[in-house]
């Protein structure tokens, strides 16, 4: 069933046509705004929210035409529907309507039986998209969401210059094994509510979870300025608030946790991958694979955040860093310069 009261928006230069169309409109139960042309449709479509466009084509200062050019190339309302109704005779005009996005058109003098069905069709499939757009949403970063939004889903991916960062609790095995499930539920909830505002904080996008593990990304889908450097103060807002965690679970006699992270920056293929049925954003890349592995050395030298030279070069000295010399990783053909990140070092940052 279609909304009800839903808010339209008539588009149309003669006054007695605008005039009849919004009393039919209105006792349809729909509240109505009109507008005498195409610029000022346009200016209240920006403006104000409607849920349904019925639009003229031959109008002054801008015509019909002009305005679906207008809307197909707006990301915010792209996806509104639009009734055309004209007087304009001829295949060709219902055909352009059409390929410009409108959802029907209808001759004039309009049928009020058919405008009524054109109008809860158009309502309901609206409701639909709305719908589909809060699941996106709900199971997806807003990064990601604005990313299908304005660039629509297709699998496959690009290149770009990013930091990538890895981050997991040590010692989480044994922790499992030694306290209840359901603690360790509640554990996870808070470390990850924790994480991802840090995160987020900083314009990252979090695309995988895995246990006590995540991955997030820094420049992808959207571009930041300066990835490294986000990334990097994002970890360090990650450790503060690990440190503030844990001074709330020793009031409660429950044991610390720890964090390590792995930062690297570089050149990475982003997109998505999987199937058109079931899809994921993510990256891959020597850089990815960096990162992974510098997180993993953060077990063996005790330190809570790691990062690769071109991170390092990145930060151009605005954060404290310490070198660790030459590690040789898995992988790797050649050593990797490490660099530790000092202001993460304390105590309850440290790793032992």
């Amino acid at each position: 069933m279609a909304e009800r009261g839903a808010r339209l928006l008539i588009a149309d230069d003669n006054k007695v046509n605008r005039l009849l169309l919004a009393r039919s409109v209105e006792l349809q139960g729909h509240r109505v705004a009109s507008a005498e042309n195409g610029r000022i449709a346009l200016d209240l479509l920006k403006r104000e929210p409607f849920d349904l466009l019925l639009l003229d084509m031959e109008m002054p200062e801008m015509d019909g035409f002009q305005v679906m050019e207008q809307l197909a190339a707006d990301p915010q309302l792209r996806d509104l529907p639009v009734i055309v109704t004209s007087s304009l005779e001829g295949l060709a005009h219902v055909v352009r309507c059409i390929e410009l996005g409108a959802d029907d058109y209808l001759h004039k003098p309009v049928n009020q039986v058919l405008l009524k069905a054109r109008i809860d069709s158009s309502l309901e499939k609206k409701r639909l998209r709305d719908q589909q757009k809060e699941m996106v949403k709900r199971f997806a970063t807003s990064e990601v969401a604005a990313d299908l939004q304005q660039s629509g889903f297709a699998l496959g991916g690009r290149r770009l210059h990013g930091t990538v960062m890895f981050c997991d609790i040590r010692g989480f095995t044994a922790l499992v094994e030694s306290q209840p499930p359901e603690q360790i539920i509640e554990l996870l909830n808070a470390y990850y509510a924790l994480m991802f505002e840090a995160i987020a904080a900083h314009s990252g996008v979090v695309n995988q979870m895995i246990g006590d593990g995540l991955m997030a990304i820094f420049g992808a889908p959207l571009p930041l300025p300066e990835p490294a450097l986000a990334a990097v103060r994002a970890a360090l807002d990650m450790i503060e608030m690990i440190e503030l965690l844990n001074a709330e679970r020793a009031a409660q006699a429950k044991p610390p946790i720890a964090i390590g992270i792995g930062i690297a920056t570089g050149e990475m293929i982003a997109g998505y991958t999987g199937t058109q049925t079931r899809a994921t954003y993510t990256c891959i890349g020597d850089t990815v694979n960096l990162a992974a592995r510098l997180e993993a050395h953060t077990k063996v030298v005790g330190r809570a955040i790691l990062i690769d030279g071109d991170t390092r070069t990145a930060l151009a000295a605005r954060l404290p860093t310490s070198p660790l010399g030459p590690v040789v990783f898995k992988g790797k053909a050649l050593p990797v310069e490490v660099f530790v990140v000092d202001s993460a070092d304390r105590p309850l940052g440290r790793l032992n």
